[in-house]
């Protein structure tokens, strides 16, 4: 049931591009045009796999250690560009990180990595390690009431949703800013993991742990890169805002009600000040979904969806797609936000990678956000808000350290993101059965109609309800098969047969009742062991689906 709560003012966040060592260039901020993304511009780290680093399928591959003829190479690479490189660790897929001694803009980084590539016949890929920033600026407080869950306009139908399926037994990983403990999101959130490798960027003293906290992603003046305003140095408790939408508690007399409020949130840390490293995010998916990461305590609650509610420019890179493949393949489905340009989804990372769910975001009247990125990549739209009317959400008062708990409005790609999750998470507690491409095939199926201009935005508007319908239209009851048999009475007669099994569909556990009758002659090969009352019986060896 939705709750009316009286807001504290609205906190201001910038999504502004960072680099950890030296200040970066990034454009000016929006002052009140909704969400302007400042997508990271440099970078101070490179990504290299080298082709004997081991089999890239496998998680928890450890790089190979750099060797003197190997760093020589790196470093003749180097010296072309007045740079250093440096062994920094290894990534979860078994790619080294190096890190430079300046930061360099990305096509510079990316003529590095070339250069570096042409010199070491050994090299697969090397890519710049570019930073992620999340994808959501807030709006105003204008509206005291969650119109994204229940209006018919603009929103997914989550009510009749939850006559099926309250999200119970998922989790859903939430790859951000971490979180901050809120009086809402009590008991919703289980042991995640900050993967943030950066003590500048982590903000918290340290680098990687097992605190996933939000100690805030304020930024001093300066500290970001020239043209950051003042205004966007507030810390955006983005992750809290994300996880509310998905997963805040219902019906305990207090604040908002999560899409999928029965499921848990798996805080996987991955953004401080200014962003987050690529390498760090695809550790954290590998992890949040059951992979193996060299350092990193195994993830006890595997996560079945992954939200991504951040982004940057350019292609899809090797690094960023091999981590969702891992995820993947561990049966998680990897929910991304289009971004915030008002541009061409194909040119955002890792709206553009293959195999994910890439949201775009659409304002209270069902048509497509001011801010939100389209495109053909582009698989399914979700309510993200817009001037006037944003999404409310979980956050914390603090404009720079965490003071108290509170609730605002942001809008977002950022924002539109998690309600897909949330959508997820409701169709797996209704049949954990859905491979990562059935939830995808079935969002499109049942997504409805834009009411208004829409164009790039995908399938359509999510539809909660008819999202958990066709997950349950893929469950049977399996019972044990009823069978008739006639025996033989030597091996050489013949067995008829008649009756009904459940036959297993593909890869999958969903099971469908086949009817079958035929007969075969009782050979060798189907001559089986006495029956009850039997000599002996022929047992029908294969069933076609």
């Amino acid at each position: 049931m939705t709750q009316r709560h009286k807001l504290s003012p609205l906190l201001k966040i910038c999504a502004a591009a960072l680099i950890a060592a030296g200040p970066l260039v990034a454009s000016a901020a929006g002052q009140d045009a909704g969400p302007v993304t400042h997508y990271a511009t440099q970078t101070d780290r490179l990504i290299v796999k080298y082709k004997d680093n081991g089999d890239t399928s496998r998680t928890g591959v450890a790089a190979r250690a750099i060797d003197r003829a190997r760093q020589a190479l790196a470093d003749r690479a180097g010296q072309t560009y007045g740079a250093t490189l440096r062994a920094l660790r290894a990534t979860a897929n078994g790619a080294n990180v190096f890190q430079l001694n300046r930061a360099m803009s990305l096509d510079e980084a990316r003529q590095l990595a070339a250069e570096l590539k042409s010199r070491d016949a050994n090299v697969e890929y090397a890519e710049p390690d570019r930073v992620m920033v999340p994808l959501a600026t807030p709006t105003d407080p204008s509206y005291t009431q969650q119109w994204d869950l229940f209006e018919t306009t603009g929103g997914i139908n989550a009510p009749a949703a939850w006559d099926k399926s309250t999200g119970a037994g998922v989790n859903v990983a939430v790859i951000d800013t971490g979180y901050r403990p809120h009086a809402d999101l009590s008991g919703q959130i289980v042991q995640g993991f900050d993967f943030i490798s950066t003590t500048t960027i982590a903000n918290d003293g340290g680098g990687r742990d097992t605190d996933a906290s939000d100690p805030g992603d304020w930024t001093p003046a300066g500290s970001c890169g020239t043209g950051i305003p003042a205004a966007d140095q507030n810390s955006s408790w983005h992750g809290t805002h994300v996880s509310g939408t998905i997963a805040a508690k219902a019906n305990n007399g207090l604040g908002i009600t999560g899409i999928a409020y029965n499921a848990k949130i798996v805080p996987a840390r991955v953004l401080g000040r200014c962003g987050g490293y690529t390498s760090d995010i695809a550790d954290a998916m590998v992890w949040a979904s059951g992979g193996t990461v060299t350092g990193v305590p195994a993830n006890a609650n595997k996560a079945r969806v992954l939200n991504l509610s951040l982004g940057g420019t350019g292609a899809c890179d090797a690094t960023t797609q091999n981590a969702i493949n891992s995820a993947r393949s561990r049966g998680a489905v990897v929910i991304v936000a289009a971004g915030n340009a008002n541009t061409n989804a194909i040119n955002t990372n890792p709206a553009n990678c293959a195999g994910v769910i890439t949201v775009a975001a659409t304002n209270r009247s069902g048509g497509k956000a001011s801010y939100s990125n389209y495109g053909t990549n582009v698989t399914i739209a979700a309510p993200g808000g817009d001037s006037g009317a944003g999404i409310l959400s979980t956050l914390n008062s603090g404009t720079t350290t965490p003071v108290a708990d509170n609730y605002a409005w942001y809008m977002g790609t950022s924002m539109a993101t998690p309600h897909v999750a949330g959508v997820v998470a409701l169709m797996l507690s209704a049949n954990p059965n859905l491979t990562p491409d059935d939830v995808a095939a079935k969002l499109k199926s049942t997504a409805r109609s834009f009411p208004a201009a829409c164009s790039g935005c995908g399938a359509g508007i999510i539809d909660a309800a008819a999202a958990v319908n066709a997950a349950l239209a893929s469950t049977t009851t399996t019972t044990s098969p009823t069978e008739t048999w006639t025996f033989c009475a030597s091996q050489n007669g013949t067995c008829t047969f008649s009756g009904t099994r459940d036959v297993r569909y593909g890869t999958t556990t969903v099971y469908v009742t086949k009817t079958f009758t035929g007969s075969v002659a009782c050979t060798n090969a189907v001559f089986g062991d006495p029956a009850p009352g039997h000599a002996k019986s022929c047992r029908y060896s294969s069933i076609t689906k």
